[in-house]
């Protein structure tokens, strides 16, 4: 919370076509102690991250429109009831999620047009293509990492330092480096989608 600033009041754009990839929004409706209902959005520009220290960018937070907020990321901003929590990682979002006072805790929603607002709605329309397209990006991130360790273990154990204590590894695996360089999109590609469906796993998706 300490990273929290105060908005300036602009106007929330509104999400082009062409940002699925690099902007992620979404909502959260929430009524204050007033009866009044609000309507908070948080929105992460991607290409933020290049203007930050640690390459993790910043999160904004709207309020019925308005620029209320914003906080280098991971970012925990303070509303009604409760805080809502952002988390990013090289491939998107892994948490935006509004967490109550009594520790309930709800997913905001994403915007229709976002690539988060467009896989929930294959979702909601075809469950099960959905599953099936989640197993694919699945089997995308596993196969290369099953593939690339032994041959990881192989260069590591090279290194003389390490070769004397532990002794050399010799990878029953060596792909030509095209192949491994596609595994390697294929990987990405699938840490994408799951990010997508604010999926993360430390193992599978990295631990930023």
């Amino acid at each position: 919370m300490q990273r929290v600033k105060p908005g300036n009041g602009r106007p929330l754009k509104d999400f082009r076509w062409w940002q699925p990839l690099s902007r992620a929004l979404f909502y959260l409706p929430l009524t204050n102690n007033d009866d009044q209902q609000g309507v908070f959005a948080v929105d992460v520009p991607y290409w933020e991250r290049l203007l930050t220290d640690d390459g993790k960018g910043k999160a904004h937070l709207y309020l019925n429109g308005k620029h209320y907020a914003q906080s280098k990321l991971p970012a925990v901003f303070p509303v009604t009831g409760g805080t809502i929590e952002v988390v990013s990682t090289v491939f998107g979002l892994r948490r935006c999620h509004y967490v109550t006072s009594e520790g309930g805790v709800r997913q905001l929603i994403p915007d229709e047009r976002s690539a988060e607002g467009r896989r929930a709605r294959l979702g909601r329309k075809h469950p099960g293509l959905s599953r099936w397209i989640g197993y694919i990006s699945l089997i995308m991130i596993l196969v290369p990492m099953v593939l690339a360790i032994p041959q990881i273990m192989d260069q590591i154990t090279r290194v003389p330092e390490i070769a004397e204590r532990f002794g050399t590894f010799n990878s029953p695996i060596a792909l030509p480096v095209w192949l491994n360089m596609l595994l390697g999109l294929c990987a990405a590609t699938g840490s994408v989608e799951r990010a997508t469906r604010l999926r993360w796993n430390m193992l599978l998706d990295g631990s930023s």
